[in-house]
């Protein structure tokens, strides 16, 4: 009788070890996508906000008019950061990037270079269609130009970032309907290994309430415990990846990895939870030859 109590015993504990690795295993893949799409998503904003225009200023503006411009651009909603570049500064540039003095070069010709504004756009105003009006309006300044800016060069950007969202929204929607199966089937079969412990709490006159307690308790533990480990595997898999790319630093949102932290612990409950209440309703209310189905 002992040697059959330890054996039932040593089933449900593999049954439920194997139940938690899965569960854990489902959750850890699901964050280390949801962590994929953060820094994409990070990486996507910050070639975004690198693009802008230059708006090339009129002849004989003075500094403190182009100054007062660069003011105003600033308390733009649309507008990340500006520059302002000199004359003599664009000079500099030019002639480092030529490898000799542009001014000698010139001779006694006038200097043709003019002053200068770089201007660099919030993520959601990078793109040709909102570039296009906001450079209609600096147009329409009494002492700008003209404004240079690289269509092509955006239209690219964001073709590329649209194709990057479409796949990244394609394979979690596969992984998630996977998680939601693979977590499915782990306590549906875990519940089936107890449908007669099941059947017989119904005849001694257990409430369903009463037997279907501790099966949710159990399995929401489970989740719970799942998510925790899950997300300590994230962790040490977060930090190797700064040690090897300290760039990601630079693109780290707090805020996004809390929230995919506290997302996995309630999909985690709320997923073994509702597995479990559908999978113990369906053997409360099966007929005895069901139960050997």
């Amino acid at each position: 009788m002992s040697s059959k109590y330890n054996s039932t015993k040593r089933r449900f504990r593999s049954s439920y070890i194997i139940s938690l690795l899965s569960i854990t295993l489902v959750l850890f893949v699901l964050s280390l996508f949801a962590l994929l799409v953060l820094y994409a998503n990070g990486i996507s904003s910050y070639i975004k906000e690198n693009v802008g225009f230059e708006i090339v200023m009129k002849k004989g503006v003075k500094e403190a008019d182009i100054l007062k411009f660069q003011k105003e651009l600033d308390g733009k909603k649309y507008v990340k950061s500006t520059r302002y570049i000199s004359k003599e500064e664009a000079t500099q540039q030019l002639s480092a990037d030529l490898g000799e003095d542009i001014l000698q070069w010139l001779g006694d010709v006038e200097n043709p270079l003019l002053p200068s504004i770089d201007v660099r756009f919030t993520s959601e105003y990078a793109n040709n269609d909102s570039i296009s009006k906001i450079e209609e309006w600096v147009l329409d300044r009494k002492n700008v130009k003209e404004v240079y800016f690289q269509k092509s060069l955006i239209n690219s950007i964001n073709n590329n970032v649209n194709k990057l969202g479409a796949l990244l929204l394609l394979i979690g929607t596969v992984l998630l309907i996977m998680a939601v199966t693979l977590i499915s089937n782990t306590v549906r079969l875990s519940v089936y290994a107890k449908r007669f412990i099941v059947r017989s709490m119904q005849l001694v006159g257990a409430t369903r309430e009463f037997i279907m307690k501790p099966f949710l308790k159990t399995f929401v533990i489970q989740g719970v415990i799942g998510a925790a480990i899950s997300l300590v595997f994230l962790s040490v898999f977060l930090a190797a990846m700064m040690d090897k790319i300290p760039e990601l630093r630079l693109l780290t949102n707090t805020g996004g990895i809390v929230t995919i932290y506290l997302s996995m612990i309630l999909f985690g409950v709320i997923l073994t939870g509702l597995s479990t209440f559908l999978s113990m309703r369906k053997y409360l209310d099966a007929d005895i030859d069901q139960l050997y189905e």
